[in-house]
This record gives C-alpha cells, sequence and structure tokens, in this order.
C-alpha cells in the first residue's frame, strides 16, 4: 500500500512538473502563437496528463478548441493539422532560443496530436528524481535516523587541501610562482561584429487580398521561416517585439520584410532581405505556390525550406556567418 501511496505522490508531482512548464511556456514571449494556438497546446496537454490521450482526434479538438460542430470533416476542413503544424514549429522555436534549459520538455510528434513530455535529467533534479523514482520506498530514499548525510566539506578536507599543495607545488617547478599569480592583463570585449555572427530580423509577413483564414497561413509561414533558419550556424534569429535596441544594430544586422499575396489557386510571397546599417537591399525574390490540393501546413514548409536555402547563399550572410 505504502508503494502505491508513493507511485500516486510522484504522478501527481510529475502532472504539477507538466502543468508548471506549461505556464512557462504560454508566458513566454519566445512562444509565438495565436490564442486559438494556445487554447490548442493547453487543451492536449490537460487531456494527456489527464489520463485522456485517446480522446485527442481532430474531430474532437475541432469541437472543444475551434467550436467546430457536429458535422466536422476534417479532410474538408484542415484546422486542427494546420494548427499542431503551427504549434509544432513554435514549440521546437521556444525550446531552441529559450527553453533549452527547462526541466520538462513537451513535444508534439508528427502525425499525432497526442503530446510527448520528456524530463530532462540533470535539470532541477537527477535523473533519479520524480519521474524515475516510482518504485523507491521512504526507507530509501530518506537518511536513516541517527545518521548524517556526506558533505562536500567531508571529502574536500582530506582530498582537496593535499592535491591544492601538489599543485603548486609542480607548478613552482616548471615555471616561477610568480607568474601564475599575476593578473593576465585585461584585453577589450570583443563586439558583436568582431566575434562574427549574421543577425536576422524576422518582421511580420503583411497580407494583401487574404481570404478567410490568409492571416493565420502568412503567421504560419512566418514561424517556419523562424524556425529553418534558427537551423543555420552563426545565424542568430531576432523578433522585432523581442529584440534590445543594441542587438539590432551594427553591420551585421539584417531585416527580412515581405508580404503575401493570395490570387485564386495561387500563392505569391514576396520578400526582402535589407541591410540595417544602410538600409541597402541584398536580396529580393519572388516565390509562387500553386494552392490546388494543397494544406496551408504543405504551403509553409515548402516555401519556408526555399526561403532558407537561398538565404543561405547570399555572400552577405556567409561572410558575417563565419567565425573571426
Amino acid at each position: 500500500m505504502a508503494s502505491s501511496d508513493g507511485e500516486d505522490r510522484d504522478a501527481e508531482q510529475n502532472r504539477a512538473e507538466i502543468i508548471e512548464q506549461l505556464e512557462r511556456i504560454l508566458k513566454s514571449r519566445e512562444f509565438q502563437a495565436p490564442d486559438r494556438g494556445r487554447r490548442f497546446l493547453r487543451h492536449i496537454v490537460e487531456e494527456a496528463i489527464g489520463g485522456r490521450s485517446e480522446w485527442l482526434t481532430a474531430y474532437n479538438i475541432a469541437q472543444a478548441v475551434f467550436g467546430r460542430g457536429p458535422d466536422f470533416d476534417a479532410q474538408s476542413d484542415p484546422v486542427v493539422r494546420i494548427e499542431a503544424g503551427r504549434i509544432r514549429r513554435a514549440l521546437e522555436r521556444y525550446y531552441l532560443v529559450s527553453g533549452s534549459g527547462d526541466p520538462v520538455h513537451i513535444t508534439i510528434p508528427k502525425g499525432h496530436y497526442a503530446p510527448h513530455f520528456e524530463r530532462r535529467a540533470g535539470v532541477g533534479e537527477s535523473a533519479n528524481g520524480p519521474a524515475a523514482r516510482s518504485g523507491e520506498t521512504s526507507a530509501t530514499a530518506q537518511p536513516r535516523r541517527g545518521e548524517r548525510k556526506l558533505s562536500y566539506r567531508d571529502l574536500l578536507v582530506p582530498v582537496g587541501v593535499p592535491a591544492i599543495f601538489a599543485v603548486l607545488a609542480m607548478l613552482a617547478l616548471i615555471r616561477p610562482l610568480e607568474e601564475y599569480l599575476t593578473p593576465a592583463p585585461s584585453r577589450p570585449a570583443a563586439t558583436e561584429d568582431q566575434a562574427g555572427g549574421a543577425r536576422i530580423v524576422v518582421e511580420p509577413l503583411a497580407t494583401l487580398g487574404a481570404p478567410s483564414g490568409g492571416a493565420e497561413i502568412a503567421r504560419g509561414l512566418n514561424d517556419q521561416i523562424i524556425s529553418q533558419l534558427t537551423k543555420l550556424d552563426g545565424v542568430v534569429v531576432l523578433t522585432p517585439a523581442g529584440s534590445s535596441p543594441a542587438a539590432t544594430t551594427g553591420s551585421a544586422v539584417f531585416a527580412l520584410q515581405g508580404n503575401v499575396t493570395f490570387e485564386d489557386d495561387a500563392l505569391h510571397v514576396q520578400l526582402r532581405l535589407i541591410r540595417r546599417a544602410d538600409g541597402r537591399v541584398i536580396w529580393a525574390k519572388r516565390f509562387d505556390h500553386d494552392t490546388t490540393g494543397k494544406t496551408a501546413f504543405d504551403l509553409q514548409d515548402a516555401i519556408g525550406t526555399r526561403v532558407v536555402k537561398e538565404i543561405s547563399a547570399i555572400s552577405e550572410i556567409r561572410d558575417a556567418s563565419r567565425p573571426r
């Protein structure tokens, strides 16, 4: 019975950690998702930790989150699939930009709507934390009464002090000791431009002639471009809202601007890359795609991949990205 109670406590603690991580993500400026996308993420996480993962189908999510009726058809209305793709990319970006050290990683596996939770060992607790202690009893989890836990001082005094003297003696034989005690001359800190690295500020894409849902497609494309750009070596991706003035100035800072135009069964994306130091347009291109038989997610993925491939080949970006 004690073991069952311990498992229940550990399960409850795991659920609390997942909810805490969910709130951390939703409050972060780096998690770029619209309100309905945030409702989608909260819904699938709460359903999953409540043991209702099997209910996370497109039909059920469409009714619970997006207000669709009982006649909802996922084939003709891909709203759930599109939102899942957008949130999947938003989570990817969050953990790349600011959440890499978070104790719990929440992902949405492709082809599924039920989220996956991974507790990172060494963050907050060791791998033997609550998620791995379901069978541990209170006798093994706590020190026995009357015993004193071994502290770092217990190890440092008998081992560390003689080791320090031994190292100092070796250094004195190799080189005069005062050379090691003399502080090294201070060097001016390298600026971001000297250290190398291109910084690209991705501005929101404007929408022209947008049909119903067009603005969301543009936002999804914006997120996809950000996600793809973060994979380029030597490139730092910024957004206008979350960037300081110091981070968006310098000779290696570029702004990606553009618009999305909807025309019958065609989607046109016009983009330009501007060097902020002098306002010079160093690259501009139009991407045309036929939307017949394609989902918004397919279009965002295809265009995002082409855009990043083009940008990675620009000589100014390559030069600024090289370490100096």
